[in-house]
């Protein structure tokens, strides 16, 4: 998570831009568009799980082996709702 240290003038101004794009009427020659990543840890269990039975839950153990990374991009256009 980042933090600003301190609200400038140019910090409070370009904000203030931001939210001027965001309140823009919906304008199909011209969508105003969001974007947003998120990294995730790609896991997989290092043994199997024991079953579900009539009167137990299913077991997994928190063990797992780390296959990678990854990241997820999210594009929203918000004033069409899609």
């Amino acid at each position: 998570m980042w933090c600003v240290p301190e609200l400038t003038a140019e910090f409070i101004e370009r904000m203030e831009d931001v939210l001027r794009l965001y309140a823009r009427k919906l304008d199909p020659v011209e969508p105003v568009v969001c974007l947003d990543e998120r990294p995730v840890v790609l896991r997989e269990d290092a043994r199997r799980g024991v079953a579900m039975k009539p009167g137990r839950i299913s077991r997994r153990d928190y063990e797992y082996v780390r296959c990678g990374t990854a990241n997820i991009f999210c594009i929203v256009e918000p004033l069409a709702g899609r």
